[in-house]
């Protein structure tokens, strides 16, 4: 579709942060882009291929591999990243296509700081920039292709 940030990511008309974590024929998992800024590494990216507005609209096949995916993910995190608790997001405000954020929390994170965006207010998170990120991105392909056999 036209004018959608995550559509045009997939088609590659846009260059983002790091690489594919994981790829299937109804899922694209990537750490998420802040346009080069540094960002909270481990921040994923969890979006639908199919461009679809709304997670009520996905079709059977696409739910269970999203949910499947999701899963995947906070594992992924807690196995490479030690993650203590991993958080899941979805609004859709911003970007009318289905994904969702999983954004993980680290160990030390003082309690004020819990919540899936407060993290990023935490002043000894873990932040990178696109070196740090393809460190994270190449960890999680590995575990993701020992654990799960993903194709990526």
């Amino acid at each position: 579709m036209e004018n959608c940030f995550i559509c045009d990511k997939h088609a590659g008309r846009i260059e983002v942060s790091g690489d594919c974590i994981y790829e299937d024929e109804y899922i694209y998992m990537s750490h998420i882009d802040k346009k080069g800024q540094p960002t909270y590494l481990g921040h994923i990216m969890l979006d639908l291929k199919r461009h679809v507005p709304q997670i009520g609209d996905m079709s059977e096949e696409e739910a269970a591999a999203f949910g499947i995916a999701m899963k995947r993910a906070a594992k992924a995190l807690q196995g490479t990243l030690q993650a203590e608790h991993v958080y899941t997001l979805v609004s859709g405000n911003a970007v009318p296509h289905v994904h969702m954020h999983i954004i993980p929390r680290y160990a030390g994170t003082p309690e004020k700081y819990w919540g899936p965006m407060d993290v990023y207010a935490w002043p000894d998170a873990p932040f990178g920039g696109e070196l740090e990120i393809r460190e994270v991105t190449a960890k999680l392909q590995c575990f993701m292709k020992e654990n799960f056999r993903a194709n990526v």
